[in-house]
């Protein structure tokens, strides 16, 4: 399929007329972000997957309103830790034209969201999104409800409007993201010759910018989890009874855990380092030009010294390099208050961020021999388990590709700059499982901002991000439209 690349202001009029639309329409697009926020679709809590239900029923209607071609596919069943079953979220799927002529690009997003509760620390009220200085505060605001709906309303101007849509447009939303995408991928491979069959392209907007300029991310890291139980005495024991007459399981955990990270970051498993490759000239020389200010960095996370004081470590570490995070101690009495007690059981919950060239398995073999011969070597009665609960993959497209070129164009229609090209320290375990079932190529679009607060208390997406972002998607269409094969 040979298409020419129409003259730069071919369509310029029809772009003003869409971001006019879309500008006229912001207080309506916030409304229904609202909406969605209200949804306390929190995945990684069971008791919450009746809202993590009706938040994709209410997906699917909106796309249905649009006359998209919808479903909401089952995924099978999710095993509790009881062993008992419950049904996952059904994924919904649309589409919005068929025209063999023209490319067909997919939009994969989610919407399901990370706990959150105002006791954590938050602000505002995390499910009521609340309009600050030009900021919607709510939990799942920028990670990804607003991304989603921007794509949405993209797709609603072009209608609105009359405008032919430039490219056929399908969509791929789910509600399991946060917990590693269960049932996502057999999905995927299920219907990669049925809805992947004429997709020509992926698009990923569940991440965000640097700095204040545009970016297009064109990798991520990848995660391996990690559960470490450390099991002593039969129950719990009082400190001043027993304390000075048993090895302390707690005692034990905590002295493994240090032999995994050095004070300066260094991993000290053996292998994990040995397999990321070196960086190039060519690489440097992309993050050297990246606009980032450490300084705006340190105090936006409000830390007193970051780990690193050169910016090209600093963004290395981040994105191209394994790191160690440990999580949290379940066992431990977490409650406000003094008890004097000796946990029976505890166990720690870590992961390691892995970067291409890592394989899960191979990590999964080097952390448990690691720490294993670490707690032999502490001659303990204890017992260790180490498991790994989740190894999601990096994914690492090509930033010279034309999908980039049609990001980097789509930039600077809207906003008049160069983007960033950059990676991304977190994972999206789909990138890769799309990357490798349906062989098409993938670009992640974000329009979130550096300061939102994915995760963390008071997320936050900017209305300018959220309409300006909408602006940049109805470009992006048309630029992909535009592409020479």
């Amino acid at each position: 399929r040979v298409r020419l690349r129409l003259p730069s202001n071919a369509h310029s009029f029809q772009f003003e007329e869409l971001a006019k639309y879309i500008d006229s329409h912001e207080e309506e697009y916030v409304e229904i972000l609202r909406d969605w926020v209200a949804v306390e679709s929190v995945s990684t809590d069971v008791q919450k997957r009746p809202d993590v239900e009706r938040m994709m029923e209410m997906t699917a209607e909106k796309l249905k309103n649009m006359q998209g071609k919808v479903e909401l596919v089952d995924v099978g069943q999710q095993e509790l830790p009881d062993g008992t079953t419950i049904p996952l979220p059904k994924v919904v799927t649309a589409q919005f034209g068929s025209d063999s002529s023209k490319r067909t690009v997919c939009i994969y997003g989610h919407v399901d969201v990370q706990p959150a509760s105002k006791e954590d620390g938050w602000a505002t009220e995390p499910y009521n999104l609340t309009d600050l200085n030009g900021n919607l505060y709510g939990r799942g605001a920028s990670d990804n409800k607003a991304p989603v709906l921007a794509w949405i309303h993209t797709v609603e101007a072009y209608q609105k409007l009359g405008i032919e849509l430039p490219v056929n447009v399908k969509f791929i939303i789910e509600g399991m993201e946060e917990t590693g995408s269960d049932g996502l991928e057999a999905m995927v491979k299920v219907q990669k010759d049925s809805f992947f069959a004429d997709v020509d392209y992926i698009v990923i907007s569940d991440c965000g910018w640097l700095s204040r300029r545009p970016a297009l991310t064109y990798g991520t890291r990848g995660n391996c989890y990690f559960h470490a139980a450390v099991e002593g005495p039969k129950e719990d024991l009082h400190s001043g009874v027993h304390g000075g007459t048993v090895i302390e399981p707690m005692t034990d955990l905590i002295g493994i855990l240090n032999t995994m990270i050095s004070p300066s970051g260094q991993i000290l498993i053996p292998g994990i380092c040995e397999a990321v490759s070196p960086m190039t000239e060519k690489e440097r020389a992309t993050y050297e030009s990246i606009e980032f200010d450490m300084e705006d960095y340190r105090q936006n996370i409000g830390v007193e010294r970051l780990m690193h004081s050169n910016k090209v470590e600093l963004l290395a570490h981040r994105w191209r390099q394994p790191t160690v995070s440990i999580h949290g101690i379940e066992g431990a009495f977490s409650d406000p208050g003094s008890k004097t007690v000796i946990p029976a059981r505890v166990i720690a919950k870590f992961s390691i961020r892995q970067v291409p060239d890592m394989d899960p398995k191979e990590v999964e073999k080097q952390v448990k021999e690691h720490l294993e011969a670490a707690f032999a070597k502490r001659g303990t009665p204890n017992k260790l388990k180490v498991t790994m609960v989740l190894g999601a993959k990096p994914w690492l497209a090509d930033p010279q590709h034309l999908l980039y070129e049609a990001g980097k164009a789509a930039v600077k229609t809207v906003f008049n700059v160069e983007p960033d090209l950059v990676r991304e320290g977190g994972t999206i375990p789909i990138a890769r499982t799309f990357q490798e079932v349906v062989d098409k190529p993938i670009i992640m679009l974000p329009i979130g901002g550096f300061d939102d607060g994915l995760h963390s208390q008071n997320e936050k997406m900017s209305r300018y991000n959220y309409i300006e972002g909408t602006k940049l998607f109805a470009a992006y269409l048309h630029e992909v439209s535009q592409m020479k094969d």
